[in-house]
């Protein structure tokens, strides 16, 4: 089993991520409609929704939202949290981003929160995005929240921990054959818990060779939530791109 379909069907990922809330779901959708600016009611697919943190602020705001995902539990809770705010314009699906869910069906795209980059072979990820493409109706659009390579090379830390509900997560980083991995500890009463991450350091120049060969016209760089440009020193590399209009 891959790292990814694991991992991101445990109850413990939420645990790790705590930090990542409603406030900052909400900030980049901000940020999406402040570029993209979606006619009221767009049609939008969340690729790896994960918990559907994005696809509820999405439905929230008067979008029809469709989440896919691999990771079952996942979803599981996703639906549950969308019910339990009477959010009637999401579905959440379980799917493979790199096989296509429909034709041109949808009006927009988000692949959010570095949900990309964990395969293995590259003709993968360029098969995710292909599949993308194929979801947008002609000119729709895709924004894609990805993290930024060179910063990441520059800041990794290769250590930290911190304590959280009597469970100690002491993480560990380290770069290998162009990936960003992360061993994950989690220690309670005596006992560990071990999880991977695994992420392919994509660069701008990949993304661009990539979305050249899936019809994807890149529109914009990013490299910020609040919508700074993009430089070597972003926290994040932020793509908007649009598909050809005929």
């Amino acid at each position: 089993m891959a790292w990814y379909q694991e991992w991101f069907d445990r109850d413990e990922y939420e645990l790790v991520y705590h930090r990542r809330d409603e406030r900052e779901a909400e900030q980049v959708v901000d940020l999406i409609e402040r570029l993209v600016r979606p006619a009221p009611g767009s049609e939008i697919l969340d690729v790896g929704c994960g918990r559907g943190r994005h696809a509820r602020v999405l439905a929230r705001r008067g979008y029809r939202v469709t989440g896919i995902d691999v990771a079952a539990r996942a979803l599981q809770i996703a639906r549950e949290r969308a019910d339990a705010e009477g959010l009637h314009t999401v579905r959440f699906l379980q799917h493979d981003m790199r096989e296509p869910l429909c034709r041109t069906c949808f009006d927009g795209v988000v692949n959010l929160f570095t949900a990309f980059g964990f395969f293995e072979d590259d003709a993968d990820h360029l098969r995710a995005l292909q599949a993308m493409a194929t979801a947008l109706r002609p000119g729709g659009w895709l924004v894609q929240d990805f993290l930024n390579a060179e910063y990441v090379q520059r800041h990794l830390v290769p250590r930290d921990r911190f304590q959280l509900d009597g469970i100690e997560v002491v993480q560990e980083r380290w770069i290998e054959n162009g990936r960003v991995n992360k061993r994950i500890r989690l220690r309670r009463n005596g006992a560990e818990q071990v999880f991977y991450e695994s992420v392919r350091l994509l660069r701008l120049e990949d993304f661009q060779k990539l979305y050249q060969e899936a019809g994807l016209d890149l529109q914009a760089t990013l490299g910020d939530y609040t919508g700074r440009p993009f430089t070597s020193e972003s926290p994040r590399l932020i793509l908007y791109a649009r598909k050809a209009a005929v």
